[in-house]
């Protein structure tokens, strides 16, 4: 079993940063590989970006030049460094871990954290 706990959200003026943390507990050797999502609570969730457990990340094309995705593994933690931030970037932010494969969807991680939310003002 796994659990994934968010950390780092809050408030912050447009042009900001936040660093987000997904902290990993229970048994994480079998996780492959770990993503963040956001979204608004019960609807479709954007993938923000990924890594997996050898380092290799994607992003999503519009946030790849803001957003850096991290991983600590003597921390079992993940990390979003998120710069430049803007209103639109307003979400709640998840994380979620994979046991298998690449996942393309939602739908295909093992367990998600609870979200932290994320506001950025103008």
């Amino acid at each position: 079993q796994v659990r994934l706990v968010e950390s780092g959200g809050g408030l912050v003026q447009a042009g900001g940063s936040l660093r987000l943390s997904c902290e990993v507990f229970g048994n994480i050797l079998n996780i492959y590989s770990m993503a963040w999502y956001r979204g608004a609570p019960g609807k479709q969730r954007e993938l923000v970006a990924t890594i997996s457990n050898y380092g290799r990340t994607t992003y999503a094309d519009s946030l790849k030049y803001r957003f850096t995705i991290s991983q600590d593994n003597g921390k079992n933690t993940m990390y979003l460094q998120m710069n430049s931030l803007k209103p639109e970037d307003t979400a709640v932010y998840y994380c979620a871990a994979a046991l298998t494969g690449n996942p393309r969807r939602p739908a295909e991680y093992d367990y998600w954290g609870q979200g932290t939310q994320v506001t950025v003002s103008s």
